[in-house]
């Protein structure tokens, strides 16, 4: 990898363990804390969501217009003055108010580090998003491990750690990003992404909505493991440290076996349209896994589960937009991809409380398992007014 791209992957790494200390544990934190119900919780995390979908795309706009190190450091500005706002004061309001301004702050961060990888190294294809996916995930390892053990001390410290990483990420990206420049596209690389813009942007950027819309699904689906889920454990015993192994064990999962993934995907996968649709199977039989499961055991078996089926999904859709992209608009379609997966984060937690609450979690499990299937056949009929076997255009090279 080029040394740029390795900045990036370090910079994602610290961003991911800061806010891997909170995020998964908002729930917890607002229905056994602030004493809350799940519905409201869920309103509250798709308040966070929402200004993190507004600042995913006014971010990536804002890449296409003023490059990504300005861009990654206004985020960081906003975020960590609520950070620290938050440290201070984390009652009722004043959590609800933080948390929407930190939703902001870092949906305008995470447009630009994708938008980056990708035009750092163009030739490695996959191999940029890759490497993004599993610093995200080393992140969410060591941030759900520390984030845990912290919390069972006290909750206090878990906002005071969150901010010192986003000062350590500040100090990142002022010493290391501002250098990072877009390489040079390989002439070969243009082919039919040059051909006739017009209609190619149109039927790229319908492609590109099919496609997220399925995202979209899976997204509302998996963030039960930081809502509902989270909650549900609790009640049936599964201590707090439990379930922070739980995202230790998914962070941990990614950094080793993404390898293997890549290989399987390189011999049998040809087609990223195939990598989605079998992760997405996968993702099925992680929540039936989870809708029987009835102890910390049941729980730590989906998840290795659902962690094989991201590995297949997650990185594919971005690196999909970023071929898809026509040259200057890297940003503006990472930033629909990032806003997708933030909206499903946003509506999940809402429509899996509503669920739980009024028609329990055996009836969730069941939305969630249709909502996976429609998201198969969406995925399947992304490209379908696109020219044939264009895909095949878009990744002349091997996944990695």
């Amino acid at each position: 990898m080029p040394r740029s791209l390795w900045l990036l992957v370090i910079g994602m790494v610290i961003n991911v363990t800061g806010n891997s200390f909170l995020w998964p544990l908002n729930a917890i934190y607002i229905h056994d804390h602030l004493g809350k119900s799940l519905s409201v919780a869920g309103f509250v995390l798709m308040a966070n969501a929402f200004a993190s979908v507004i600042g995913n795309l006014i971010g990536g706009s804002l890449f296409d217009k003023i490059g990504g190190f300005k861009t990654i450091l206004i985020g960081i500005v906003i975020s960590l003055s609520a950070l620290i706002g938050l440290t201070l004061n984390h009652t009722w309001i004043y959590y609800v108010v933080y948390l929407i301004i930190i939703g902001f702050g870092t949906g305008l961060v995470f447009p630009s580090f994708y938008a980056m990888a990708g035009s750092v190294w163009k030739e490695g294809g996959r191999k940029a998003f890759n490497a993004i996916y599993i610093a995200q995930n080393v992140g969410v390892a060591a941030g759900s491990a520390m984030g845990g053990f912290v919390a069972s001390y006290s909750f206090d410290l878990i906002f005071l750690a969150n901010t010192f990483m986003y000062i350590l990420f500040l100090l990142i990206v002022l010493f290391g990003f501002k250098g990072i420049q877009p390489a040079d596209v390989p002439a070969a690389s243009s082919s039919v992404l040059t051909e006739q813009p017009a209609v190619k942007d149109f039927s790229k950027m319908s492609a590109l909505l099919v496609l997220c819309f399925g995202y979209l699904l899976c997204w509302i689906g998996y963030v039960q493991w930081q809502s509902t889920i989270a909650s549900y454990t609790q009640e049936i015993g599964v201590s707090l440290k439990q379930y922070s192994v739980l995202w230790t064990v998914n962070g941990t999962l990614i950094v080793f076996a993404q390898p293997a993934v890549n290989v399987f995907v390189n011999n049998y996968l040809k087609k990223v349209k195939s990598q989605i649709i079998l992760g997405i199977f996968i993702f099925i039989g992680a929540f039936i896994m989870a809708s029987f499961a009835n102890g910390f055991s049941g729980f730590l078996t989906a998840m290795i589960v659902l962690t094989i089926g991201e590995m297949f999904v997650w990185p594919a859709v971005p690196a999909l937009a970023d071929k898809l992209a026509p040259k200057g608009r890297e940003g503006f379609y990472q930033g629909v991809v990032n806003s997708t997966a933030t909206g499903g984060r946003m509506l999940g937690p809402t429509i899996g409380g509503i669920l739980v609450d009024f028609y329990g979690m055996s009836m969730m499990f069941i939305v969630l398992i249709i909502l996976f299937a429609t998201a198969i056949i969406t995925t399947s009929l992304y490209d379908k007014n696109l020219k044939k076997n264009m895909e095949g255009e878009l990744f002349p090279v091997k996944a990695g």
